[in-house]
């Protein structure tokens, strides 16, 4: 499998009080296609990443809407599946080109949520739930404790080790112009900040955010070298059971290890070959096993690499993680995500990305989860053909 990618583009992530969905995906939109030199005519498919427009805006046609609006009469089509939205509209283009169906495919991954009330975005992302965990009352942060307290009583970790993955990403994010909180943290602010679902505090947890990102993919017989093409040579996806009460195991995610083995087959490497990874920080204890479900630490170890400094930014360790400050400080339009991680490892790959540029970089890595980990896809990058 090789795809190029061959034009990307981000907005900012943050509270856009001033600008609609559709002014964030024509702005992206044309960005990733201008960099492709392709104009909106030149697509054969366009795939549009959201999870919450029908619930929260009333509007559930994206493909139609936002084709309109940048201007193609190409197939389009919107893909949801939770927060794992845009990685499944990449997997899904994909999938597209590797058929022969199409050629030449824009992704756009696009969330507006600040635009409601937290409680109304807070019932509108337990769409994502099972009907028993919404009849309890749990919400996402409730969810994402369960998981928490289960790993720290398994393996004997302490609240520190889930403040460094803030401190981490808050950090990386101090460096992304386009990251929703550009501000440096430190442990202790972490375990000061509010109890949200014991043991997680507010700063554990990423924040609603509005943004759009996009990808332009196209076809191996089609890329050229002016292009500055990254090459997506691994791509997979994989679900589990709705709910946390079916699971095997609360301190792994199944789809995430199967979606994973599964990429990392397609691209003939292993997990040590990964240079810099963009991972689903959802909540800080979605970073740990993210990082041990992807095979870059033994179950229980992550945490104390984190902490120890091992995958911050050039470090001594090989493997940078959320350069981009991950959901936790990038910001997390839940539509949008999965998109943005495959723009920041191609940026990282192209070594365009200065203060916050991993150095050496060949091989990236993104994971973007849906739910509790309902559903997980994972891509594989590359700057070698």
């Amino acid at each position: 499998m090789k795809i190029g990618v061959t034009g990307v583009a981000s907005s900012k992530f943050g509270e856009l009080w001033s600008v609609s969905p559709r002014a964030l995906v024509k702005y992206v939109a044309e960005r990733a296609l201008a960099e492709s030199g392709l104009e909106p005519t030149d697509i054969d498919a366009f795939y549009v990443g959201n999870m919450l427009s029908g619930i929260l805006g009333g509007q559930e046609n994206l493909g139609s809407l936002f084709a309109e609006e940048i201007g193609t009469t190409a197939p389009a089509f919107k893909i949801e599946g939770a927060c794992a939205s845009g990685g499944l509209a990449i997997h899904n283009a994909i999938l597209g080109i590797l058929s022969g169906q199409y050629k030449k495919v824009l992704v756009v991954g696009v969330e507006k949520m600040t635009d409601h009330k937290p409680e109304e975005v807070t019932v509108a992302l337990m769409g994502a739930g099972s009907e028993a965990e919404r009849i309890a009352g749990l919400t996402f942060p409730g969810l994402y404790s369960l998981i928490a307290r289960e790993y720290m009583d398994k393996y004997k970790i302490s609240e520190k080790e889930l403040a460094a993955v803030a401190v981490k990403n808050h950090y990386h994010g101090s460096l992304n112009p386009n990251a929703q909180f550009q501000n440096p943290i430190t442990i202790e602010k972490v375990l000061e900040s509010p109890c949200v679902a014991d043991p997680l505090k507010l700063l554990d947890c990423s924040p609603i955010s509005d943004g759009a990102s996009a990808v332009v993919l196209t076809a191996e017989s089609l890329v050229s070298k002016k292009q500055n093409p990254i090459w997506i040579t691994g791509s997979a996806a994989a679900t589990d059971s709705l709910g946390l009460y079916n699971r095997k195991s609360l301190t792994s995610l199944a789809a995430t290890q199967a979606a994973a083995k599964t990429a990392y087959q397609q691209a003939g490497i292993q997990p040590n070959d990964i240079d810099v990874a963009e991972v689903h920080d959802c909540f800080t204890i979605a970073e740990l096993l993210a990082l041990e479900d992807l095979g870059f630490y033994k179950k229980g170890t992550s945490g104390k690499a984190v902490l120890g400094g091992e995958l911050t930014l050039n470090s001594s360790k090989k493997i940078a993680v959320n350069t981009s400050g991950g959901l936790k400080a990038c910001g997390h339009p839940v539509g949008a995500t999965g998109v943005k991680q495959v723009v920041e490892i191609v940026e990282q790959l192209r070594g365009n990305l200065g203060k916050r540029q991993v150095k050496n970089a060949n091989v990236g890595l993104t994971h973007n989860v849906g739910g509790s980990g309902a559903v997980a896809v994972v891509h594989i990058l590359s700057q070698e053909h």
